[in-house]
C-alpha cells in the first residue's frame, strides 16, 4: 500500500469560557510517516520521544488496531512537537492519527466527516479534535455521533505563548475537580463571554479578548492544580497581553499577545509574574490550514 504522511496540529480548547465547545489550532505538530511493515515499529524524535515511541498504551496504535484489526503492521517515523499531558491536544492528535491510519491501511472507506466523528466519539468531546481537524478557531457541537463545526480566524496574526510547568496533569483528574452543577449567574456570564469570544476571533478584535476569556465554569476550580494560572491571569488586558487562559484542562497556560510586541519584554513580564516558578515558554501561532 502507498505510504501515508500526516501532520496534526496542537490545540488549545476552552479558551476560558468555551468549555467543550471552542478549540484553537496551534502551529506545533505531530508529524507522522507511515508505511506497511512486517512488524510494528515507531522511531520517534522531538518532545517526549520515549513515550511517543512506546508500543504499549499507545493511543494512536490502540485506535488503529481497534478500528482495523486486520490491517497490516506499520513502520512509523514520528516527530512530535506537542507537549504531552499539558492541555495542548496531544490525545486529539493521536486519536485523529489512529483513525486516519486505520482508514488508509485498513481501507475502511471513511469520509473526512466520519474520520472526524470517530475521533470525537473516542475523545468524548469535540473541541480539541475538531480544531485539530479543521485548523483555526473551530466551534463544535456534538449530538450523539453527529459533529457540527464552524471554523474562522485563520488569518489572525496574534502571537501565542504557551507557559508550560514542569508537571503534567491528567485530563481525568482535571475534570474531577469540577462541580456537578452551576448557578444561573455563572452560566449566563459564560454564555455572554463565549459569544463575545467568537466575535473577537471572527472580527479580529483583540481588544475584546480580555473580557471575552473570563470564565466561571472551570478555571476557578482548577487553579490549585494549575498554579501558573492564578499568577499569570493578571496579565490579561495589560499592554500587549490580549488574554490569558488555561490551555484545555491545564496545567499549561495560553497567552494571546500582540504580534508586534518585543518577545523579550513579554517573556520578562511572564517570568516576573511567575515568581520563580519553573516553567518553559513556547512561542507558536494560529495554525491556518
Amino acid at each position: 500500500m502507498q505510504p501515508l504522511t500526516l501532520r496534526l496540529p496542537a490545540t488549545s480548547a476552552n479558551l476560558g469560557p468555551g468549555f467543550d465547545a471552542l478549540g484553537l489550532a496551534m502551529s506545533l505538530y505531530l508529524n507522522i510517516e507511515a508505511r506497511e511493515a512486517e512488524e510494528t515499529t515507531i522511531r520517534a524524535t522531538g518532545r517526549n520521544a520515549d513515550l511517543v515511541a512506546s508500543l504499549d498504551r499507545n493511543l494512536m496504535l490502540t485506535t488503529y488496531r481497534e478500528l482495523a484489526p486486520q490491517a497490516p503492521h506499520l513502520s512509523l517515523t514520528v516527530h512530535n512537537e506537542i507537549p504531552l499531558g499539558m492541555g495542548c491536544g496531544s490525545s486529539a492528535a493521536a486519536l485523529l492519527a489512529g483513525v486516519q491510519l486505520a482508514n488508509h491501511f485498513g481501507q475502511l472507506g471513511l469520509t473526512p466527516q466520519q474520520v472526524l466523528e470517530e475521533a470525537c466519539v473516542r475523545e468524548g468531546h469535540p473541541d480539541n479534535v475538531a480544531a485539530c481537524f479543521h485548523g483555526g478557531m473551530t466551534v463544535s457541537s456534538m449530538q450523539g455521533r453527529e459533529v457540527t463545526t464552524a471554523t474562522f480566524g485563520q488569518g489572525l496574526p496574534w502571537r501565542l505563548l504557551l507557559a508550560l510547568p514542569t508537571a503534567s496533569l491528567a485530563t481525568e483528574k482535571a475534570r474531577a475537580l469540577l462541580p456537578a452543577t452551576y448557578s444561573r449567574a455563572d452560566a449566563v456570564e459564560n454564555i455572554q463571554a463565549t459569544a463575545l469570544l467568537v466575535a473577537a476571533f471572527a472580527q479580529g478584535r483583540p481588544e475584546l479578548l480580555a473580557a471575552a476569556t473570563r470564565d466561571r465554569l472551570h478555571q476557578p476550580y482548577r487553579s490549585d492544580a494549575c498554579p501558573l494560572l492564578p499568577v499569570l491571569l493578571p496579565l490579561a488586558g495589560t499592554p500587549d497581553f490580549y488574554a490569558v487562559t488555561l490551555s484545555g484542562a491545564g496545567p499549561s497556560v495560553l497567552l494571546l499577545t500582540n504580534e508586534s510586541a518585543s518577545k523579550a519584554a513579554l517573556l520578562a513580564a511572564i517570568c516576573k509574574c511567575a515568581d520563580n516558578q519553573d516553567l518553559e515558554v513556547v512561542e507558536t501561532a494560529i495554525h491556518n490550514q
